[in-house]
């Protein structure tokens, strides 16, 4: 007797330490890839641990029961969880979802790897798909125009193409990617970032500066990588735009997407369309468009397939039809026009990737293929006076044309991670091959560009993360380009320095290269002064070779209140055998040629400023500014009546752009957005009746604003969420007043925003 109430005195004493002594412990992830230094406390108590830079945590004296813990992380949304602590070993892991301002995204393209933004050696800056809902961005031309360093201009009249300026370098210097893909070809360069619509894309990544040392030729000025959705979960959408523009001109979208998941989640797929209908635009009445019509049908997929634990197969595929046509606004085919373009493009694109991990997640290996085909018929042409000989000559033999570009990529790479020598150290060495074919021709005007080009390329980076704060990015890619004799190497070193979790120092040098072929803007043909101007290389054209400098600080405070951050940054940028036009090839009977030659050189460089602030998820502003300075070292000669200039043309001085939103509740969300471009120099060429002579201008300083209003209607019963969606483009109509008018317009005249005031409405039904 005497023992048993011995032993239920001491189970009394004990038993408080057998209860304190229960252990949770576990994991925090976002998509998949470790949360370090995540926040995780037990309500109520002072009880509180963080976890390390793998993202694990460990609770070790809990008392049996439940208990909720609260979860937090920068950039991430607050999670709270009721949990069950047993006797013994509890192991929970906690995935967080992104929050609205999220500041510590997953990104890829500045290391070809997965790396937290906070750690990556390289800025990247993302845009994500509700940030392209909130300026309503229906296409991937309209996304870009709201990040720091990026300038998406018009630059021609009757067709529109489009092309992006990063750091105040022109298209030709910047690499657009599809899933890390280089087959954004020189044809599809001309059009394509209208081409993408919105409801394919769930981010893009935008890594300015040179990016050659990964990606290879033409990465001087940086790179925008499209990345599509992914299947996460079953769900659907299906939507409705209609807009007015100035009054005038509608333009209506239809878009749907929907994704299936195995119940097991080890396959999936995610399916898009999109159909765009929009009218000529006449902006000053001469019955000649300043907004070609456009009729566009897209459709693709995503698919994934995990056959084990650590092997992943995705498939992306993608179709494009295009109609366009702009130019005298009439019913008949384009040859009887005064002056026209009409293009009809088929677009193919996709990929595939196969991924295995080893070695305990230590080592993995990526394979994957990459091809688009365009296929193009058009027409660009000016009619000479009815009734004429040569009018006569023409009908006989209108000039039509026909292009076939083939892009197809092929590599793999190797990534490992060496983790006991001096911190962390990420190897990466890969190999891949692209191949480009491009033949554009027109037999009236004699015009043709056969070009095919094949580039073998070598890269080897080594990601080392000394320790917590330092880490040091070192990396170097081999060409051997079709077109040129040696080996071209492009080397990158990138320092970062983290303080405390808040700050980072960024330092990067880098170098690239663009071989001496026909890129997108050199495929394009203008309208000037009554004739058909052309691009041809020269001769003894050689490669344009990069070394760019950039310095960088990035901020960011968050509280479970507010978020504030800003981000500085110099970039400095010279360019060897600068590529410039020539207009010293003969003319001929058509029309000016400009040939592609080598200058002695360029600089450009600049300031970026960012600024972002997020208050208790209801607020969000974001802005940038930039100012840059560009300039050949020798005056070049845009025009052989104008004296020679050494300033790049379409290239302001400082521009920006700001978007705030404003989310009062679950249900109704409000945004405005503006886009700012200083003053720029641009050529004016003679031929309109109203311009005589060839001049240089100033053009205005532009301010487009674009409000947007969306109310969210919920219903549980069905499953369903009817989004009801109003707002204006170019608010106040800001828009280019001056334009050429007649079949001898000088169509490169355009300079302004690519719309004036659009009125739109959105009506979109969305799975729970």
């Amino acid at each position: 007797m005497r023992f048993v109430k011995k032993l239920v005195i001491l189970s009394i004493c004990i038993s408080p330490l057998i209860v304190s002594s229960q252990i949770l412990q576990g994991k925090i992830t976002s998509d998949g890839v470790e949360v370090p230094f995540a926040n995780i406390i037990i309500k109520d108590s002072e009880v509180g641990v963080s976890s390390n830079k793998d993202g694990f945590y460990r609770f070790e004296k809990l008392k049996k029961g439940y208990h909720q813990i609260i979860i937090s992380s920068l950039g991430m949304i607050k999670k709270k969880l009721d949990i069950d602590i047993k006797v013994g070993l509890n192991v929970i892991d906690i995935d967080l979802n992104t929050s609205v301002y999220n500041l510590d995204q997953v990104v890829v393209t500045g290391t070809k790897t997965f790396k937290r933004r906070t750690q990556s050696p390289v800025i990247v800056n993302v845009i994500d798909s509700r940030q392209l809902e909130n300026v309503q961005a229906c296409n991937l031309a309209e996304g870009l125009k709201f990040q720091p360093g990026l300038r998406v201009e018009t630059d021609c009249q009757t067709c529109n193409y489009t092309q992006l300026r990063m750091n105040g370098l022109t298209g030709g210097y910047s690499q657009i990617l599809i899933n890390g893909r280089a087959i954004f070809s020189p044809l599809t360069g001309l059009y394509g970032m209208e081409q993408i619509p919105t409801n394919m894309i769930d981010r893009i990544e935008v890594v300015r500066g040179g990016g050659s040392s990964l990606y290879g030729s033409s990465a001087i000025g940086g790179i925008v990588n499209v990345i599509t959705k992914i299947p996460t979960r079953n769900n659907y959408s299906l939507g409705y735009d209609y807009s007015i523009i100035n009054g005038d001109t509608q333009d209506k979208v239809i878009y749907g997407n929907a994704t299936v998941i195995s119940d097991n989640k080890k396959s999936g797929a995610t399916f898009f369309v999109n159909n765009r209908n929009r009218g000529l635009y006449d902006h000053n009445g001469d019955n000649f468009s300043e907004l070609p019509s456009l009729k566009d049908n897209t459709f693709g997929a995503t698919l994934f397939l995990l056959p084990s634990k650590n092997q992943k197969i995705e498939a992306n595929l993608g179709s494009i039809h295009e109609y366009r046509y702009g130019g005298e606004m009439i019913d008949r085919v384009p040859h009887f026009s005064m002056q026209s373009e009409e293009r009809v493009h088929d677009v193919l694109l996709g990929n595939l990737d196969y991924q295995i991990n080893f070695n305990d997640s230590k080592s993995s290996f990526i394979a994957y293929l990459a091809a688009q085909q365009t296929n193009r018929t058009h027409y660009t042409g000016i009619r000479p006076e009815i009734g004429s000989a040569d009018d006569i000559i023409h009908l006989e033999n209108p000039p039509y044309g026909t292009s076939l570009n083939t892009t197809k990529q092929a590599g793999f790479q190797i990534n490992h991670t060496i983790s006991k020598f001096f911190g962390a150290n990420v190897l990466t060495l890969g190999s891949e091959v692209v191949a480009d074919d491009v033949m554009d021709e027109i037999s009236t005007y004699n015009y043709v560009v056969d070009q095919k080009v094949v580039t073998h390329g070598v890269f080897f980076q080594s990601d080392w993360e000394l320790t917590e704060s330092f880490n040091l990015l070192s990396g170097a890619r081999f060409d051997k380009h079709s077109l040129l004799d040696d080996i071209v190497v492009s080397p990158r070193l990138s320092f970062l320095y983290k303080l405390r979790k808040e700050t980072q120092f960024r330092l990067t040098y880098s170098t690239g290269f663009r071989a001496p072929q026909a890129f997108d803007t050199d495929l394009h043909m203008a309208f000037s002064g009554g004739g058909v101007s052309r691009i041809i290389l020269a001769d003894d054209l050689k490669q344009e070779r990069s070394k760019s400098l950039s310095a960088s600080v990035n901020y960011d405070r968050a509280t479970e209140e507010y978020v504030y951050g800003f981000t500085f940054e110099g970039f400095y940028t010279h360019l060897k055998d600068a590529f410039y036009q020539d207009l010293t090839g003969a003319p001929d009977s058509y029309g000016d040629i400009f040939v592609k030659r080598n200058g002695a050189g360029a600089t450009v460089k600049g300031l970026t400023m960012e600024f972002r602030a997020n208050l208790k998820q209801k607020v969000q502003l974001e802005s940038g500014f930039t100012l840059q300075q560009s300039l050949y070292e020798e005056a070049v000669e845009y025009s052989e009546n104008l004296p020679l200039m050494k300033e790049f043309l379409r290239s302001p001085d400082y521009y920006g752009y700001a978007t705030l939103s404003y989310n009062p509740s679950a249900k109704l969300s409000f945004a405005a957005n503006l886009v700012h471009t200083g003053a720029m120099s641009v050529l004016h060429l003679a031929g309109a009746p109203e311009q005589l002579e060839d001049e240089f201008l100033v053009s205005p300083v532009f301010n487009n604003i674009g409000i947007k209003s969306t109310y969210i209607q919920v219903l549980k019963e069905s499953g369903l969420k009817i989004e009801y969606s109003v707002g204006v483009k170019n608010l106040t109509n800001d828009f280019q007043q001056e334009f050429d008018s007649s079949k001898n317009r000088d169509s490169n005249f355009i300079y302004g925003p690519s719309l004036p005031r659009t009125i739109y409405f959105g009506l979109t039904l969305k799975s729970i």
